[in-house]
């Protein structure tokens, strides 16, 4: 059975929601594999046929904690995982897309195959008090992610990608 790896960072818990909903939808289709990104290794990507990469926008970039999960595992997996499918979420509290082109250009160092555009959730936390609170992400966003992991898990399954 193909396996799918979903790395999250979660602050304040949307990005959380969002994995374990992809998580969910991914399931049935594929083994999936749901770690944070503090307690993923190079050995986890390299065991993985396809990737969610999962993080909120913290000032406009990818959180730290999800960089550093990057850092830390590209040069021990680079030429190792080339050509295979990955999908990307980002919880933003405004437009995420910073967040997103950075993400991408990482897996483009991999040169990782993007399988669909980012899927970005925007809480609209704009006030300190706001982007510091525990988020709750709506049904219909989870819905959402939950497609996202479904699709790749599939992807995987039937070996299309």
């Amino acid at each position: 059975m193909a396996q799918l790896l979903i790395v999250y960072h979660s602050r304040t818990g949307g990005a959380r929601q969002m994995a374990l909903a992809a998580a969910a939808g991914a399931h049935d289709e594929a083994e999936t594999i749901l770690k944070t990104a503090d307690q993923t290794m190079p050995e986890d990507l390299l065991g993985a046929d396809g990737y969610i990469f999962c993080a909120p926008e913290n000032l406009a970039a990818i959180s730290g904690l999800m960089k550093e999960f990057f850092d830390r595992c590209y040069y021990p997996v680079l030429g190792k995982i080339e050509g295979r499918p990955y999908a990307q979420m980002i919880c933003a509290g405004s437009d995420g897309e910073n967040a997103a082109r950075q993400t991408a250009r990482i897996a483009t160092g991999w040169r990782l195959k993007e399988v669909q555009p980012p899927l970005i959730v925007c809480t609209h936390a704009q006030t300190p008090e706001a982007i510091l609170a525990a988020k709750t992400i709506p049904q219909n966003e989870l819905d959402r992610c939950r497609d996202v992991g479904a699709a790749l898990g599939a992807g995987l399954s039937l070996g299309v990608f």
